[in-house]
């Protein structure tokens, strides 16, 4: 692949207070590729996210989108930067006491100008790209854990982002679940053009989606590049072999 990089991570260091996380965190993401973050639970992954997305400072290093250094950005620069990401967090990350329809109409309601007609269509539209249609009305108390994510990654694309970060879609779901949701991240990839980046621990998906990534260690505090993780699980670092095969190499 020869696609320019999207994004460009260059000598990133996260810490809190004097607790370094991780440092040394060089990666690029070329434009309609998956990159997947994975690693163990309390490598940094989730923190190397919050870098990603304008939640926490990083102690050191750059994050830049399309050759803009996000964190040396002007506030309304870095404000327009961040309504080019959709950011699906965790659990879909709902508010219960509004409707799917009301969930994905806060951005839309927050950032731009449309009446409510308009707002309605395209919420209507998410929806159904996800698999919801018909849905507008539930709350998310009404819905199964792989429809709250689908959900949540229906308000995460409200803005029509070129890029979405993806935080453990898998997390709490049922294997045959997980790998729909897995399909329909391709799909949405695929129809348009967006750049997925997925934090994750979860092996089928890394594996049946991921077609570039680095591997936070805890051990050392720094990454591991991988490349596609179906290559690293065969000839890749041997702390990812390891992961990737839950050790039983």
């Amino acid at each position: 692949m020869n696609q320019p990089s999207h994004i460009a991570v260059s000598n990133l260091s996260m810490a809190y207070g004097d607790f370094v996380v991780q440092s040394g965190i060089d990666f690029r993401v070329r434009q309609g590729e998956v990159f997947i973050i994975m690693g163990g639970n309390g490598c940094g992954k989730t923190t190397l996210m919050r870098a990603l997305i304008g939640l926490q400072r990083p102690a050191a290093g750059t994050v830049c989108y399309d050759g803009e250094d996000f964190w040396r950005a002007a506030d309304e620069d870095r404000e327009r930067l961040k309504r080019r990401l959709g950011i699906m967090f965790q659990g879909g990350a709902l508010w219960s006491s509004l409707t799917l329809a009301e969930n994905v109409a806060l951005p839309l309601a927050e950032y731009t100008d449309f009446p409510p007609a308009r707002i309605a269509e395209i919420v209507s539209f998410k929806l159904a790209l996800v698999g919801l249609a018909g849905f507008e009305d539930f709350y998310p108390s009404e819905l199964s854990g792989g429809m709250k994510k689908r959900a949540g990654l229906a308000r995460a694309m409200a803005l029509d982002p070129d890029i979405l970060i993806i935080d453990e879609p898998s997390s709490g779901l049922d294997p045959l679940t997980a790998r729909r949701l897995d399909d329909l991240i391709l799909e949405l990839r695929d129809s348009l053009g967006t750049t997925v980046i997925v934090i994750s621990h979860d092996l089928a998906s890394i594996l049946a989606i991921g077609s570039d990534s680095i591997y936070l260690d805890a051990d050392t505090r720094t990454m591991i590049a991988t490349g596609n993780p179906r290559e690293a699980l065969r000839s890749g670092d041997p702390r990812v072999r390891h992961f990737l095969t839950r050790g039983s190499e």
